[in-house]
């Protein structure tokens, strides 16, 4: 067998155990409703939690961008430099952040790569959260330092690790998702503040689904429990809440200037079109100055918890604090999920199963993502169809 026959062989098995992908495509822009095959559908999947990416200030933004730097940047920004616009933009995110600086990276998974690798190598320890970022796992796995997990959210695990292995190595870095994006719950971050200074560690959180949602400014998960001071450094996306694309890493200027030098996913990278950051940059002007839109968000969020729970779905319960416009819908069954997401598709409803290995084997699920601009009307569509299709009997 060579190698492409393997290649089918595992497919075919993915394909047996209901594992199989193959994505939808889509005619028209993001939005809560999409056009797929013709036809006009209700779309519960985008992390386009404020609504964003296709608003007018947003497009402008990005066309007014595009007429005067183009579309691609031509190389890394360490060989053709950046923008104006790149250097804007970071300048705002710190300013955002409450950091000192601020690096623009070309995807949120670059991010967590350079932000990771330039905290811990060698030497050190790295403890993660089981269920963070596929990115985040995989930067700790490549910097070189040891990696011990812990249990979901349970600070206790954490602080029997601190115990057991952080006497033996130079450094300690703590690296958490602030918001989970397939169980929509968020961190424990007040306690891991506590264990990263009993333990001197330091503390890097990803807010890729907190920024723009959470907190009194939409500042994120950090804001909200009232910890930011003693994050040491935060990852985040432009591509959920802000509606456009790339990552961010910020931090004091030490961190972010050793990214700048010797962070190989940056450094050999093309980097971001200045059309994304230009966008990025009306998103965040439009958070600030409307930090209701993400308040409302999460009152609409936690009502439509509530009514499917009500409904006879399972959805896992979360702390009132603690809520997301991340809802979960829990299947179990990979073909059963599989089979819902595509009857919800044929009653014009797109939300696609979550199967593994994005989340454990027993855990498929339909992960719901409520944006500002779905209707009452919609969510109650939504409602109504899952609790056609979905409800245990």
């Amino acid at each position: 067998m060579d190698i492409f026959q393997q290649m089918q062989h595992d497919l075919n098995a993915l394909d047996a155990r209901n594992l199989l992908r193959s994505p939808v495509t889509v005619e028209s822009a993001c939005g809560p409703v999409v056009n797929i095959g013709g036809r006009d559908v209700l779309c519960f999947c985008s992390n386009d939690y404020l609504s964003l990416a296709n608003h007018p200030d947003v497009r402008q933004a990005a066309s007014e961008a595009i007429a005067k730097w183009g579309v691609g940047t031509g190389a890394s920004r360490l060989v053709c430099g950046g923008t104006s616009c790149h250097e804007r933009l970071e300048r705002k995110l710190a300013a955002f952040k409450r950091t000192p600086d601020a690096v623009v990276t070309s995807t949120g998974w670059m991010a967590n790569r350079v932000a990771v690798c330039a905290m811990a190598g060698k030497g050190d320890l790295i403890l993660c959260d089981k269920l963070d970022h596929a990115s985040i796992l995989d930067a700790a796995r490549s910097s070189g330092a040891a990696l011990r997990t812990y249990l979901h959210c349970d600070a206790n695990r954490l602080e029997t690790l601190l115990g057991r292995y952080r006497r033996g190595v130079r450094r300690c870095l703590i690296v958490t998702d602030s918001v989970f994006s397939m169980d929509g719950d968020i961190a424990p971050l007040a306690d891991i503040v506590a264990l990263k200074k009993k333990y001197d560690a330091q503390l890097l959180i990803d807010e890729a689904h907190g920024t723009g949602v959470l907190g009194p400014t939409g500042r994120g998960a950090a804001e909200l429990l009232g910890v930011e001071e003693d994050i040491d450094a935060t990852v985040g996306t432009l591509s959920k809440a802000i509606g456009s694309m790339g990552g961010f890493v910020a931090g004091r200027k030490a961190l972010i200037d050793t990214i700048r030098n010797t962070g190989r996913a940056y450094i050999y990278t093309t980097a971001p079109p200045a059309s994304c950051c230009a966008a990025a940059m009306a998103a965040l002007d439009l958070i600030i100055a409307s930090p209701a839109r993400g308040e409302e968000l999460l009152v609409a969020a936690a009502d439509l918890r509530d009514r499917l729970r009500d409904a006879g779905l399972n959805v896992p319960s979360v702390n009132a604090q603690a809520a997301t416009p991340i809802i979960p819908v829990i299947i179990g069954d990979a073909g059963r999920a599989a089979d819902i997401a595509a009857r919800l598709l044929e009653n014009d409803i797109l939300l696609p199963a979550i199967r593994p290995p994005t989340v454990p084997p027993g855990g498929s699920r339909l992960r719901i993502s409520l944006c500002a601009s779905h209707t009452p009307g919609q969510i109650e569509t939504l409602v109504e169809r899952l609790a056609q299709l979905a409800t245990v009997t």
